[in-house]
C-alpha cells in the first residue's frame, strides 16, 4: 500500500539522495486511509545535555553539537507497525541493496557532490572518505557504493528499528558523539518515540485542508493564512500585482504568529484561536489591498535561518490509500559528518531552534520562548506535507522542501488549484512568492522577466527580491474521473511515476 511505498522510498533515497534523504535525520508523514487523516512525527528532539542557551555565542553549522537525535527510523516502523502490509524486511532491504551494490549516479548529485567536496568547510575525513571519488571528481553515470550504509540497512531491515536506537548502530554513534564532541548519548536514542499526532484540520472555500501539526508549524501556519484568504475575492490573475500583494500580505501575518507561538507541544501551549475563522477574520481586516504593511508594525512587543535542503514526495495507492511526507537534515547534507562504521549523515537540526533567545531581529533571527532549546524538545519545522479532500474523497497530495519558504510553495499549489482551477502540473509550474514577516521582504521568482510587476509591487511599499522556492511533487485525483495525475517539480529534480 502507500505506506508500505514510502517507507521503502525513504529508505531508498537515504541512499541515492544522500543531502537530504536520511537515516539520521526527521520528519512527518501524513497518512489518509479511507477518509481518516492522521500524522506520524518523527522530528528529531534535543539530547539530554542540551541547553538554552548552548548556540548563544555563535551558531557552527557544521558543528557536532548542532545534530539532534534521529527520528526517522522509529517514526518509518510506527507508520509500518499502524498501517503497513508488507514486512518490514521487504521495504528496507532493497534500500541495503542499492548502498552495497552501488547505484549510479546522476547529473544533479555527481554537481551536488563535488560541490560540498570542494568546499573547505567539510572537514570530516570520514565523509570525504564515503562521499570523496579516489582519484577524481564525479560525473554523471558513475557507479557509488556505500558499504557501511549497507550494513546498517541490514541490520535494521533484520532486527527493526532497534538495531539503531538500542543496539550496534546506537553504540556506534555514541562513540562518534564521544570522539569528536557531540551531546548525543546511547540513552537519547534509546528514550526516543516517534508519536502519532491528531493532525491540523480547516477548511478553505468548502475544501479540507489537514496538515501537519506541532512541532510542525506546516499545518497551524498554512491553515491560519488561507482562512484569512478566505475573506477576500482573488478575482483578479494570479500573476498580478495585486494577487501577489494580498499573498504576501497574508503570508507576513501568518508568519507573526508562527514565531509567536509555535514549538513543541509538549513544551509550549499552542493557542487554539490560530486556527479559528473569527481570528483569520481579525487578522484580515488590517490588510490594506494597496500598501505592504511595514512587519515591523505587527508585532510591536516583539524585539525585534533555516535550512532549506529537504525533500518530499506523495504517494498514493489503488485503493486511494495517499502519503505525504516530509523529512529532512536541515541544512543540505546536514551537519557533513558520517558516523564512522555506519555510514549515514548527521542532521545538524539543532538549529531550528531558537538558539538566540530573547533575540528576535528584522535580519529574521526569532528568539521567541516557545521554540528555545531544551532536554528532549523537539524543534520547530516548517516542514508541510499536506492533505486536500473535497467531500471526504482525497484530491491533492502535497508539500515541498525549502526551509521557511515550505509554507507558502505550499500555499501557492493550493491556491493555484482551488482558486484558479488549475491543474495539477500548471499549479506546480506556476511562479511562487514567499513572505516570512522577517526580513521585511518579498521574494519573488522569475523576476527578470517581468520587471513590469516589480516596479508595481514596489510602488505598494515591497522590497521585491528574485528567488526560486520549492520542489513541490504533487498528486492530483481528478473528481470526475479518478485518475491520478503526478506532477513533478523540475526546479529541482525528480519524477512522477506509476506502478
Amino acid at each position: 500500500n502507500a505506506v508500505d511505498a514510502a517507507i521503502a522510498t525513504a529508505f531508498g533515497l537515504a541512499v541515492t539522495h544522500p543531502s537530504a534523504g536520511n537515516i539520521g535525520g526527521g520528519g512527518f508523514m501524513m497518512v489518509w486511509n479511507k477518509g481518516e487523516p492522521t500524522c506520524f512525527d518523527y522530528r528529531e528532539m534535543a539530547p539530554a545535555l542540551a541547553t538554552r542557551t548552548m548556540f548563544a555565542d555563535g551558531t557552527d553549522w557544521q558543528s557536532p553539537t548542532s545534530a539532534g537525535v534521529p527520528g526517522t527510523v522509529r517514526g518509518l516502523a510506527l507508520a509500518h507497525s499502524k498501517h503497513g502490509k508488507l514486512k518490514w524486511k521487504d521495504l528496507v532491504a532493497p534500500a541495503a541493496k542499492l548502498a552495497h551494490d552501488g547505484f549510479v549516479v546522476n547529473d544533479p548529485l555527481a554537481r551536488a557532490l563535488n560541490k560540498i567536496l570542494a568546499d573547505s568547510k567539510t572537514t570530516n575525513t570520514e565523509f570525504r572518505r564515503v562521499y570523496g571519488k579516489p582519484g577524481g571528481t564525479w560525473k554523471a553515470g558513475d557507479t557509488m557504493k556505500l558499504p557501511d550504509l549497507a550494513n546498517t540497512l541490514n541490520g535494521i531491515a533484520d532486527f527493526g528499528p532497534d538495531y539503531f536506537y538500542t543496539g550496534p548502530a546506537a553504540d556506534l554513534l555514541d562513540k562518534e558523539m564521544r570522539a569528536i564532541g557531540g551531546l548525543i548519548r546511547k540513552s537519547d536514542l534509546a528514550k526516543y518515540e516517534a508519536k502519532e499526532r491528531k493532525p491540523i484540520r480547516g477548511s478553505y472555500r468548502g475544501f479540507d485542508i489537514i496538515g501537519a501539526p506541532p512541532p510542525s508549524s506546516g499545518g497551524t501556519t498554512l491553515v491560519l493564512a488561507l482562512n484569512m484568504l478566505e475573506n477576500f475575492k482573488l478575482d483578479q490573475p494570479r500573476q498580478s500585482a495585486d494577487t501577489i500583494h494580498l499573498l504576501a500580505e497574508v503570508q507576513r501575518r501568518a508568519y507573526v504568529d508562527r514565531a509567536r507561538h509555535l514549538g513543541d507541544p509538549e513544551f509550549a501551549t499552542i493557542p487554539e484561536h490560530l486556527t479559528s475563522k473569527a481570528y483569520a477574520k481579525k487578522l484580515a481586516a488590517g490588510i490594506d489591498r494597496h500598501k505592504a504593511t511595514p512587519s515591523a508594525s505587527l508585532a510591536p512587543e516583539l524585539t525585534i535561518r533555516e535550512g532549506d535542503s529537504t525533500t518530499h514526495f506523495s504517494v498514493i495507492d489503488k485503493d486511494g490509500m495517499a502519503v505525504s511526507q516530509t523529512y529532512t537534515l536541515e541544512n543540505a547534507w546536514g551537519n557533513r559528518i558520517v558516523v564512522r562504521g555506519a555510514g549515514y549523515i548527521l542532521n545538524n537540526e539543532m538549529t531550528d531552534f531558537n538558539t538566540h533567545p530573547g533575540t528576535t531581529s528584522t535580519s529574521g533571527r526569532i528568539g521567541t520562548p516557545a521554540n528555545e532549546v531544551a532536554p528532549g524538545k523537539r524543534m520547530l519545522s516548517s516542514m508541510c506535507p499536506i492533505l486536500v479532500a473535497k467531500d471526504g474523497k482525497i484530491l491533492l497530495v502535497t508539500g515541498s522542501p525549502g526551509g521557511r519558504t515550505i509554507i507558502n510553495t505550499v500555499l501557492s499549489v493550493v491556491v493555484n488549484v482551488i482558486d484558479y482551477g488549475m491543474e495539477a502540473q500548471a499549479a506546480v509550474n506556476e511562479p511562487r512568492q514567499h513572505h516570512q514577516w522577517f526580513p521585511d521582504r518579498l521574494s519573488l521568482e522569475r523576476t527578470k522577466s517581468r520587471p513590469d510587476l516589480v516596479q508595481q509591487l514596489k510602488r505598494m511599499g515591497h522590497t521585491v527580491s528574485d528567488s526560486r522556492q520549492g520542489d513541490a511533487h504533487t498528486i492530483y485525483v481528478d473528481p470526475k474521473t479518478g485518475t491520478f495525475r503526478g506532477a513533478a517539480d523540475t526546479r529541482r529534480d525528480g519524477k512522477a511515476a506509476g506502478y
